[in-house]
């Protein structure tokens, strides 16, 4: 899919030498003000640490831009995001890379949900683990009529973001996707009414600009105003939540039940 642009900054990850971020400007007249952040890291778009954090430098960096209205958050490949790079966590020694994942998707979905500007994710095909917690603090999803949303975190010996997960589905439904680890179609997020739109894939990224156009047209002072507001009078502190979440993680590793599941994940037995 080409974006048009005016302008593009990429981030880089200091680790692989690769790209995985990249901000576009779009340049058309009426997406004026619209920033799309692309990820693409194949195969699937699961982060390494350094990843996490370019995305949280991409995100903060178009939200501090007082040109930017809106921000669209979207990747390139067969998903949208399957998490962090459980090989990468493997194959370091000791705490280094579980501590950096954690840390990295913590300032990737503040720098989501902080953002001064409405942040719309644009989601295809899988988005899962730390996916959840990118879209669950964006403010509005649109998504491709293949797109699913899970946490497999029990299945990887991790917890987190299922309080991403409850601003997407109630919450006896967010019990049982988070003990079973199932996935959940876009149709029936569209359903929950957390999911704005559900559209073809190659339609997908269109659909998101018109959105982002239609929110770009008003006036920014108050578009930031608004979101302030709705941040300020949200009921769960989600960066508190989060790292609640995140202190069981840390305990089921100490355990040595997590390193287990890990394993057998990157060795294809889970």
């Amino acid at each position: 899919m080409t974006v048009s642009s005016s302008s593009a900054v990429s981030s880089t990850s200091p680790a692989s030498g690769t790209n995985p971020v990249s901000s576009t400007r779009e340049a058309r007249p009426e997406h004026r003000g619209v920033v799309t952040i692309t990820v693409d890291h194949p195969p699937v778009n699961a982060l390494p640490v350094a990843g996490w954090f370019a995305l949280a430098d991409a995100v903060r960096a178009a939200g501090q831009d007082p040109e930017t209205r809106v921000v669209i958050l979207r990747a390139e490949g067969r998903g949208f995001n399957a998490g962090v790079d459980i090989k990468e966590m493997q194959n370091t020694p000791g705490f280094e890379a579980l501590l950096g994942a954690n840390a990295g998707c913590a300032a990737a979905f503040a720098a989501v949900y902080e953002c001064p500007v409405p942040v719309i994710a644009e989601v295809a095909g899988f988005c899962v683990g730390g996916g959840i917690g990118l879209v669950g603090n964006a403010d509005s999803i649109i998504a491709s009529d293949d797109a699913y949303f899970g946490l497999p975190e029990v299945d990887r010996g991790a917890l987190g973001a299922a309080t991403h997960l409850s601003r997407l589905v109630p919450q006896h439904y967010l019990r049982t996707m988070y003990y079973t680890a199932r996935t959940v179609p876009a149709q029936r997020l569209l359903e929950f009414g957390s999911v704005w739109d559900v559209v073809p894939r190659e339609k997908l990224h269109d659909r998101a600009l018109e959105l982002a156009a239609e929110i770009a047209a008003k006036h920014p002072a108050v578009i930031r105003a608004a979101k302030a507001a709705l941040n300020g009078i949200d009921p769960v502190d989600v960066k508190r939540s989060y790292r609640y979440e995140q202190g069981y993680t840390f305990e089921i590793n100490l355990a040595g039940v997590a390193d287990e599941e890990r394993d057998k994940f990157v060795e294809g037995k889970a």
